[in-house]
C-alpha cells in the first residue's frame, strides 16, 4: 500500500565531533587582533566574505558594514568570534549539506552577536561546553541536525549548553515574575479603592 500522508522533510547530518576538532584546531591567524578603524590587522569582513563565496552566498551591506570594523557598537571579540565561525564553516564538510544558504547571512547577523555577547572567542575555542554550544548553534541555525541525534536530542543537547538560552530563559523568567507582581499589584490598590469607597459610603 502506498504512503500518502505528508511527512517532515529529512533533515541533513551534520559530524559534530569533526567539526568540534576544527574548532580546537582554528590557525592563530584568525585569532589576529580585528581590523578595526587604523588599529588590527585581521580584515574580518574579507574572510566571511571569502568563506560565503564558498557557497554562493555574498555579504549583505549591513553585515559588511558590521564586519569592517567601522561600527563602534561591534566589539572586537564579536569580530574574533566572525572570523573563528568563518573558519569552521570553510570547513567542506559542510559544501556536501542540504540547507538553505541565506540561513549563514542569519547565522552571523543573529546568532553570532548574542554568543559575543556571553563569552570571549577563546572561551568558545577552549572552553569544552563554549565550543559545543559555538557548533551546534551553527548546526541548528543552518536547519541542520547533529549526527546520530534526533531533532529532538539536538534541542535538548543545544539548550542544555547554551549560554544564549540560559539568558533567554532568566529574561523571560523576570519578564515574567515582573507582569506577575505588576498585576498583584494592581489588584491591591483595586481592592483598597473598593474597601475606601464601602467605608465612605457607609
Amino acid at each position: 500500500m502506498t504512503d500518502t500522508g505528508t511527512h517532515p522533510p529529512m533533515r541533513t547530518h551534520a559530524a559534530l565531533d569533526v567539526l568540534l576538532r576544527r574548532l580546537i584546531d582554528t590557525p592563530p591567524d584568525f585569532l589576529d587582533p580585528p581590523r578595526r578603524g587604523r588599529e588590527g590587522q585581521l580584515q574580518v569582513a574579507a574572510v566571511v566574505n571569502d568563506v560565503l563565496a564558498l557557497y554562493g552566498v555574498g555579504l549583505s551591506a549591513t553585515l559588511q558594514a558590521s564586519l569592517s570594523g567601522q561600527l563602534a557598537a561591534v566589539s572586537a571579540n564579536q569580530l574574533s568570534l566572525a572570523a573563528v565561525l568563518a573558519w569552521l564553516l570553510a570547513d567542506e564538510g559542510w559544501q556536501g549539506l542540504d540547507f538553505p544558504r541565506e540561513h549563514l547571512l542569519t547565522l552571523f547577523a543573529d546568532a553570532l552577536p548574542a554568543l559575543a555577547a556571553e563569552a570571549t572567542v577563546n572561551r568558545y575555542l577552549h572552553d569544552p561546553d563554549r565550543r559545543e554550544e559555538l557548533v551546534r548553534t551553527a548546526i541548528a541555525r543552518l536547519d541542520l541536525l547533529p549526527a546520530g541525534e534526533t531533532a529532538a536530542q539536538a534541542a535538548d543537547r543545544l539548550a542544555s549548553v547554551s549560554s544564549v538560552e540560559r539568558r533567554r530563559l532568566l529574561e523571560a523568567s523576570r519578564a515574567a515574575e515582573a507582569r506577575a507582581r505588576a498585576i498583584r499589584e494592581a489588584l491591591a490598590r483595586k481592592a483598597a479603592e473598593e474597601s475606601a469607597d464601602k467605608w465612605t459610603r457607609e
